[in-house]
C-alpha cells in the first residue's frame, strides 16, 4: 500500500504531503482543483514521460515521492535484487526528479534507475484505473490476464511461457541451421574449389615471412656478399684483431707476479679472441653460401605470388589468414557432409519442446474454459446491482495457433438488453456500462489475489442514487482485499472512504495553489452537504450527509 505521497513544485502545487489509510481513501473536490494534478504527479513516479512544462517554477527542482509499504510482497524485493537495487526491510521508497537544467532523474530506495526500472517497481504497487482504461476491456491480451488471475493460472502460465519461449528457441536453431545448409550446399562446389587451392598451396605457418627474406638475400646477393667481405676484412687483414689479442694475452702472462688482475685480464682476452674468431668463422660461412641465383630467385618469387594472389582474393593479411581459412573451409564442408544427421537431431529436439509446449497449453486452455463459465457467471451477478439487471456475459474460449499465451483466443461478449444477442463489449455497451462491468471485474480480481494499490478516477461518472449506493458497496467490499484510492463526485461512494481527503484552490498574494486537507467528522459533513446540494450549510442536505455517513457502518 502507499503510505505518503510528497509533492513540490509541480503545476499548481507548491508543496504538498499526503498520508493514506490502509483501505478506503476518498478524494473530492471542486472541479478544476487539482484532482487530475496529483494523479499526473503519480505517473511521474509511474514512469511517464515529464511535461517539463508542468514544473511550478522553472528555476526549482520539481520532486515527486511515494513510500510503499511492501510488507508480503516478496516479488518486489526478488526485483530489486536481481536488479542489484537497494532493499528496505517492508517498505520501497520511488522518487522522480525534474531538475532545473530540464533533466529528469529516477530512484528507488534513493538508488538512480532508468525509467524502465521505476515502471517494472511501480506497476507492482499502484493501478490507476481511469475512465480511458476502460478500453482494456476489449483488449484481448487483458481479457486473457484475467481470466488467468481468476483461474489461479500464475503458476502454469509461467511454465507454459517457459516450455513456449524453448520451443522457439529450438525452432530457431533449426530454422537457422538449415538455411546455412541450403546455402552451403548451393557452394559445395566452389568451397571444395576454394579447399583444393589451399591444400595444394600446401602453406605453412611463418612461411610467407621465410620467403620475403630469402627473397631479399637472393636479389642482393652480390652486394651483401661484399659488406660481409668487408666485415672479415676488417677483422684479419694486416695485424689482425685475433693476432693482437692472442699477443697482448701472452705479454699479461708474464706480470701475474707484478698485476693481480693479469691472470683475469689475459683469460677476458682469450675469451674475446675466440668470440671473434667465431664471428669470423661464422660470416666466412655466410659469405661462402651466398651466390646469385636466378633460378632459385624465380621460385622464391612464383611461391610470394602465389600467396599474395590467395591473400587478395580472400582479403586476408598473412598466411596465417590463410591457413584459418583452409581450417574453416574443411570444417563447413565437413559440416555439410554430415548436415542432414545433425539437422535431423535439431529437428527431433524442436519436435519434442513443441509437443511439450502444447501439452502445457493445452492443460492451460482446459483451466481457462472451466474458469470462464464461472468468471461469466460471476461477473453477471456482481454487475447487474449496479444498473444492468439484464446483462447476460459469455466468455468463448477458442482455440487458436500456438503463441506465447497459449493456444486459446478469448472473446467476452455482453448482451445489456433482453432479446440482444451477447457482442463483443465495444460494439454493445455504453461509456457507463463499460465503466461498472470493469468495477466489477476488477472487484472480483481483488478477491483472487493481493493486488497492488488501486486508484479509481471518477469511474462512477454518469451514475446516481441507488446505484451509486451500491458502487460505494463494491468499493467499500474491494478496500477489505486491497487499498483503495477514489477520486469521486458521488456523496454515497464518498461517505464510505475510511479517510476522506479534499482537493482545494487557494489564492495568495502572488498567486494561485492548489492544497489538500483531511477532513474530520465535522468536514466530511460539509463537504458531502456540498456535494448533494451545493451548500456545505444546507440543514437538509447536513442531516443527508449524516445519513449516508452512518449508512457506513451498516
Amino acid at each position: 500500500m502507499i503510505e505518503s505521497l510528497h509533492i513540490s513544485n509541480y503545476a499548481l502545487i507548491e508543496n504538498i504531503d499526503i498520508v493514506f489509510d490502509r483501505g478506503l481513501n476518498i478524494i473530492t473536490g471542486e472541479t478544476g482543483a487539482g484532482k487530475s494534478i496529483i494523479l499526473g504527479a503519480l505517473g511521474l513516479v509511474m514512469g511517464e514521460r515529464a511535461d517539463m512544462s508542468a514544473k511550478r517554477n522553472a528555476e526549482a527542482k520539481t520532486v515527486v515521492e511515494a513510500v510503499f509499504d511492501i510488507s508480503g510482497l516478496d516479488d518486489i524485493n526478488g526485483y530489486l535484487e536481481a536488479n542489484d537495487l537497494d532493499t528496505n526491510p517492508g517498505q520501497v521508497i520511488l522518487r522522480r526528479e525534474l531538475t532545473r537544467g530540464g533533466g529528469s532523474r529516477a530512484f528507488v530506495n534513493d538508488t538512480p534507475v532508468r525509467l524502465d526500472q521505476l515502471r517494472e517497481v511501480s506497476v507492482r504497487l499502484l493501478d490507476i484505473h481511469s475512465q480511458h482504461q476502460n478500453l482494456l476491456l476489449a483488449d484481448p491480451a487483458f481479457q486473457l490476464s484475467v481470466l488467468d488471475a481468476v483461474a489461479g493460472n500464475e503458476e502454469l502460465a509461467a511454465r507454459y511461457r517457459e516450455a513456449y519461449t524453448a520451443y522457439r528457441a529450438a525452432l530457431g536453431k533449426y530454422r537457422r541451421t538449415e538455411d546455412m545448409l541450403r546455402r552451403n550446399r548451393s557452394e559445395e562446389e566452389y568451397l571444395s574449389f576454394q579447399l583444393r587451392q589451399l591444400d595444394e598451396l600446401a602453406l605453412k605457418e611463418g612461411e610467407q615471412e621465410q620467403l620475403e627474406k630469402e627473397r631479399r638475400l637472393l636479389a642482393d646477393a652480390g652486394q651483401i656478399k661484399e659488406s660481409v667481405g668487408q666485415a672479415i676484412g676488417a677483422l684479419t687483414d694486416g695485424a689482425s684483431v685475433s693476432e693482437a689479442l692472442t699477443r697482448a694475452g701472452a705479454v699479461l702472462q708474464h706480470l701475474e707476479d707484478v698485476y693481480s688482475e693479469a691472470a683475469e685480464m689475459s683469460e677476458r682476452l682469450e675469451a674475446a679472441r675466440l668470440e671473434i674468431d667465431d664471428v669470423i668463422e661464422s660470416l666466412s660461412r655466410f659469405e661462402y653460401g651466398l651466390k646469385a641465383d636466378p633460378t632459385a630467385l624465380e621460385e622464391v618469387e612464383e611461391r610470394l605470388s602465389a600467396i599474395y594472389s590467395l591473400e587478395t582474393k580472400h582479403h586476408v593479411d598473412d598466411d596465417k589468414g590463410l591457413i584459418a581459412l583452409r581450417e574453416q573451409l574443411r570444417e563447413q564442408l565437413a559440416t555439410i557432409a554430415s548436415g542432414d544427421e545433425a539437422l535431423s537431431e535439431l529437428e527431433t529436439a524442436a519436435k519434442k519442446a513443441k509437443k511439450e509446449a502444447v501439452l502445457l497449453a493445452r492443460e492451460l486452455s482446459e483451466k481457462r474454459k472451466a474458469a470462464a463459465v464461472d468468471l461469466a457467471e460471476r461477473l453477471q451477478e456482481r454487475a447487474r446491482p449496479l444498473g444492468m439487471s439484464n446483462l447476460r456475459c459469455e466468455i468463448a474460449v477458442n482455440q487458436d495457433k500456438l503463441s506465447p499465451s497459449g493456444i486459446d483466443k478469448v472473446d467476452y461478449l455482453f448482451a445489456f438488453n433482453k432479446n440482444s444477442a451477447p457482442l463483443p463489449v465495444g460494439k454493445t455497451a455504453s461509456g457507463g456500462e463499460i465503466s461498472r462491468v470493469m468495477l466489477a471485474l476488477k472487484s472480483l480480481i481483488a478477491e483472487q489475489m493481493h493486488l497492488p494499490t488501486l486508484i479509481f478516477d471518477e469511474v462512477d461518472t454518469g451514475v446516481s442514487g441507488d446505484i451509486a449506493g451500491r458502487i460505494g458497496l463494491m468499493m467499500t467490499d474491494m478496500a477489505r482485499h486491497a487499498q483503495l484510492i477514489t477520486i469521486t463526485h458521488l456523496p454515497q461512494v464518498a461517505a464510505r472512504g475510511s479517510r476522506h481527503l479534499k482537493v482545494f484552490k487557494r489564492d495568495n498574494e502572488l498567486a494561485t495553489l492548489t492544497e489538500i486537507k483531511v477532513l474530520d467528522n465535522e468536514g466530511r459533513r460539509a463537504e458531502l452537504a456540498l456535494m448533494l446540494s451545493g451548500d456545505a450549510t444546507d440543514a437538509t442536505a447536513l442531516a443527508a450527509a449524516d445519513t449516508l455517513l452512518k449508512s457506513k457502518t451498516n
